[in-house]
């Protein structure tokens, strides 16, 4: 796999703003925010996509999930909640070949993704 701009992250090759680090993962800031909150959480393992997870790395991704509880904890945003996503190849909309998770917080979060609003349950309304 060639290098990335994750994995010049990880290297420090270029610079970030680092909300958490291990010896497994790292997040940061997301240069182009899409809430008043948003990070990507990274394995220090190069994987392309998500069809590329073995067997052998699923406590690895796993743990990217754990990550996004304890920032969402250390950040305030565990009560109010939060979106994580990860997207899989172009139709996916991935944009870096280095899997990652996008964690959203900070504002509601409607569905489908691209709404303004959220949609409520009928039944509690």
């Amino acid at each position: 796999m060639s290098d990335t701009i994750f994995s010049k992250i990880i290297n420090r090759e270029i610079p970030a703003d680092i909300v958490y680090e291990d010896d497994s993962a790292l997040a940061f800031k997301d240069i182009n925010p899409q809430a008043p909150f948003h990070v990507l959480i990274i394995p220090k393992q190069a994987i392309a996509t998500v069809n590329d997870i073995t067997q052998k790395q699923r406590e690895l991704v796993g743990h990217l999930y754990w990550v996004a509880g304890e920032i969402a904890r250390q950040n305030g945003y565990a009560k109010e909640g939060y979106r994580l996503v990860m997207n899989c190849n172009e139709f996916g909309g991935q944009t870096v070949y280095h899997i990652h998770v996008h964690m959203l917080a900070g504002k509601p979060l409607g569905w489908p993704p691209y709404q303004e609003r959220i949609k409520h349950n009928p039944v509690e309304a």
